[in-house]
């Protein structure tokens, strides 16, 4: 069953809305949405490695909580809220040096208040690199 209350979302709608962003500037793509998922990727590239030519942790949370908070404001009760990060964790498990790192948005608890999301991130052959939870907060837009 489907999670999605506006709309079903789209890659394209996703990808406007990220445009003269953090996540154009990182090269974030949105790759899949299925029921009650989002699927994106990163590249690790001289935009998102850190000096040790590592994918920088920091660029882990971006995809991250990129992934999360796009799901998470497709699935408010209401017309005039918006979902807004209050707080997320990150476990680092593999590094990476090359290729993309893909990264799997799932809601844990969609409630009317807060939503509870997890974000398992993936390197291209399959092995976990990282894994996030990431609350947001539900508010009513200004």
């Amino acid at each position: 069953m489907a999670i999605w209350t506006r709309s079903i979302p789209t890659l394209e709608q996703m990808a406007e809305a990220s445009k003269n962003t953090a996540v154009e500037t990182m090269g974030i793509e949105y790759v899949e949405i299925g029921d009650d998922y989002v699927i994106g990727r990163i590249p690790v590239d001289e935009r998102t490695v850190q000096p040790f030519g590592i994918l920088h942790g920091g660029s882990s949370v971006v995809l991250a909580e990129t992934l999360g908070s796009m799901a998470a404001n497709y699935c408010l009760r209401k017309e005039n809220q918006i979902a807004v990060g209050l707080d997320i964790n990150a476990n680092h498990i593999r590094s990476v040096t090359k290729g993309w790192v893909y990264g799997t948005a799932r809601p844990v608890h969609i409630g009317g208040t807060t939503q509870v999301w997890e974000i398992k991130l993936e390197n291209e052959e399959g092995k976990l690199t990282c894994v996030s939870r990431l609350t947001m907060a539900v508010i009513d837009r200004g």
